[in-house]
This record gives C-alpha cells, structure tokens and sequence, in this order.
C-alpha cells in the first residue's frame, strides 16, 4: 500500500485559517457592533475633554465585557433559548415585558442617532447628497439585509464588516500620538472629584456594556446552533460542552479585545487631535469626523467618516435584531433570522418597526445628542437588572445543569453587575440634577 501523500504546508496553514475564521462568530460580531456611531462619539469625547487621562477605563471594562458577554452565550448554547426567553420561563411575564420594552425603546433611539451620525458622515464624504437620503438608504439596507439574506449569508456579512473598524487604526496613524502620556494614562488611573469626569466614565461603561449586546450574542448562539449541520442545546448534548465553551470563550475574548483596542484608537486619536487643539466638546461622532479635518488632514477625517458608516450598518442590525429576539421570546412569538419572513412575521415586523422609527425620527429632526443620552438612560435603567437576573440563571444548576456559571466567572459577573449599578445609579442622579 503506498504512503498518503503529504498536505502541502500552505494547504494546512490555509485550512488552520479557514477554521479560526468560522471559529469567530456572534463574539465578534457582537464586538464589533459595541462599537457604533454613538459609541464612536462617546470616546471621541472622552479623549477631546480628558486627553489620554480616561484610556485606563477600556482595560477595566475588558474582563467584564468578556464574561458578561460570554455567559449570555453560554446561556444561549446551553439551553436552546435566549435571554429572554428563559426569563419568561422562570419569572412574572411583567418583569420580562418592562425590561423588554424599556429595551426596544432604548434600541429605537439609539438607531435613530446612528442613522444621524451615518447620515452626517455620507455628507461629509459627498455633500451633494441630502442627508434625508441617507438616513432613507441606510435604514433600508439595514432592514431588507436582514429579511432578505439566509442566515448565514447575514452573518457572513456582519463578519466581514467588522473589517471596517479598521478605519480607526488607520487614522490613528496618521496622528501625532505622545506615547508616554498614553501609557500613564493606560496605567496609572487618573481620578478627578468631577461631575463632567464621572459622567464620561460612566458614559464609557454603558457604552461598552450594553443590554441589547447580552441579548444579541445569546440568540446568535441559538441561531448558529440550528444552522447546518443542526446541533442540540448542551444540556440535550453534553459531551460537545467541552468544544462549544472554548469556542465561545475564544470567540467572545477576541471579539471584546478587538472592540476595546477601536475605542482605544479612536479616544487616543481625540486626544492627540481635539484635545491638543483645545477643542472639548464633541456632540456626535461626525462632528468628531468633521473636527479632524483641519487638524489632522482629510485622510483622517475621511477614515472617521468611512468607519462611521460602516459600523452604523453593522451596529444598527444588531440592535433591532436583539429588540426583536427579546419581545418576541417574551411574547412567545416564533423568532430567528434562519426563518423565512412569513413564518416570523412579527419578529421581522418588529426590526422593520424599530429602524423605520429610528429613521423617522430623523426625517423629523430628532436632536441625536438627546437621542443618546435617554438612550443611555434607558440602557443605565435596564442593565442593571437584566445582569442581575442573566447571574441568577447562568448559575442555576436546575436552568443550566452541569453547564451553570461558577467560580471566577460568578465572581466577576456579579462585580461587573455591582459596578453597573454605581455607574448608572451615579448618571440617572447627574441627568436630573443641574450642573454648577
């Protein structure tokens, strides 16, 4: 019998891609879509008010990114539901409606300020078009992607817009970084006793641990289970736990890594820029775009723009989708984008409801710096106990069987959960109080 012929070194090393690629997923995706328009403008204003002085707060949230997000998964592949959907099956369908309202509101404008921030990027690319026109064409791209793809075209797609965060690390080097400030500012926490410093904190802890992220990434873990070739919740097939959670934990690590070094790039090129310049004030992130022009050159400025762009039309199926999975698993509707639209008609209904909204709220002039801050108000009001009850049944041995949270995990889920609450606690106290 003759020798198997070798695999070419090339071959291999292709096929060790092919796999990491398809390992990364609903993690990534997720990452990445932390990283919107409002986003965007949250950490250029962190880095134009602050400097380099707040950089520490994206090492802090790192950790407690990853296991928040890691656990929505865990939760998702392991019992064949999501968030939402295990709530309405272990506590008062009230409890489950108001966070899940409170949640599709606060998604809406959120959508609704990224169209803005996409809207006023396009313009500052081609100016001749309206910006009405737009917001009109984005909305529409965004809803028909998801009605009209398969499922795994749509996460195909998503995945390869991740690409476009690279924008950010391109204009990042073609700024004037003071690499010794950024680095005390890395790792030496500046603490200021200020109303300004303690609400950007906050700003920045909201931004990068978001609701509709947790609901997101656990229905993606439900989705991508029932794809080709089909698998059974975790708890119908135990002995492929052991390859699901490294995959999920890989996944989640990069993609959380990845969007916390874009905020880092995007805060350090402000400060470099805006701060330098004494320019403090960033009301969204086009103005940010628009900002660098004269300090930093066209090229960068186009860059912001282009990466704005491109992350609005990642981000913004991203927080519809998880509106949609979260009221229908609370209404017990059927839901998931490998569905075909007639048979989810409410699910697909209620992703075109919360763009078209956003997208109306343009058309009728909403302010987006406004839009932002309920958004981040509602998001502050319903994280706190969405993240409470996501640890009560990621450990519940009844709901997870072997598979349940414990150890460091519980430990860091519930510091993480405990500092969201100081945080949004500290910023619901600061909205309604004035300023001196």
């Amino acid at each position: 019998m003759s020798a198997p012929s070798p695999v070419p070194a090339g071959s291999a090393v292709t096929a060790s891609k092919s796999r990491f690629w398809k390992a990364l997923g609903p993690g990534l995706v997720t990452g990445a879509a932390d990283d919107d328009p409002s986003g965007i403008a949250t950490y250029s204003q962190a880095g134009a008010l602050f400097g380099f002085q707040l950089a520490w707060t994206l090492l802090l949230t790192y950790p407690l990114m990853v296991v928040i997000q890691a656990i929505s998964a865990r939760l998702g592949r392991t019992t064949g539901k999501g968030i939402a959907g295990n709530l309405r099956e272990h506590y008062p369908g009230w409890v489950v409606l108001t966070m899940v309202s409170l949640l599709f509101a606060a998604n809406t404008l959120n959508i609704g300020a990224d169209l803005g921030a996409m809207a006023a990027s396009g313009q500052l690319v081609l100016p001749i078009i309206p910006g009405w026109i737009y917001v009109v064409v984005f909305a529409l791209i965004c809803t028909l992607g998801q009605v009209l793809c398969d499922h795994a075209r749509y996460v195909t797609i998503l995945k390869w817009l991740t690409l476009s965060l690279l924008a950010y690390f391109a204009a990042l080097c073609v700024v004037h970084v003071q690499w010794l400030g950024l680095l005390k500012g890395l790792f030496w926490p500046h603490v200021a006793f200020t109303r300004e410093f303690w609400l950007t904190v906050v700003a920045i802890l909201g931004t990068t641990i978001s609701p509709y992220l947790f609901f997101w990434q656990a229905a993606q873990e439900v989705e991508d289970a029932k794809s080709p070739p089909r698998d059974k919740p975790l708890r119908e097939d135990p002995a492929a736990g052991p390859g699901a959670l490294a995959r999920i934990e890989l996944d989640t690590s990069i993609g959380m890594g990845l969007s916390n070094l874009v905020a880092l790039a995007i805060l350090v090129t402000s400060a470099a820029t805006l701060h330098q310049a004494g320019i403090s004030e960033v009301g969204s992130a086009a103005q940010a775009a628009e900002a660098l022009r004269p300090l930093a050159g066209n090229l960068a400025a186009a860059l912001f723009s282009v990466g704005i762009i491109g992350t609005g039309l990642l981000s913004i199926p991203v927080l519809a989708g998880s509106a949609a999975y979260a009221l229908g698993e609370a209404r017990g509707w059927p839901v998931g984008l490998a569905r075909k639209p007639k048979e989810a008609k409410a699910f697909y209904g209620a992703i075109a409801v919360a763009t078209l909204l956003g997208a109306a709220a343009n058309v009728f002039e909403l302010n987006p710096v406004k839009a932002l801050v309920w958004a981040a108000v509602l998001n502050g009001i319903v994280a706190v106990p969405v993240m409470a009850l996501l640890m009560l049944v990621s450990t519940s041995r009844a709901i997870m069987g072997t598979f349940r949270v414990s150890g460091r995990w519980t430990v860091i889920g519930w510091v993480a959960t405990a500092m969201m609450g100081a945080a949004s606690t500290v910023f619901v106290l600061a909205m309604v109080q004035p300023s001196h």
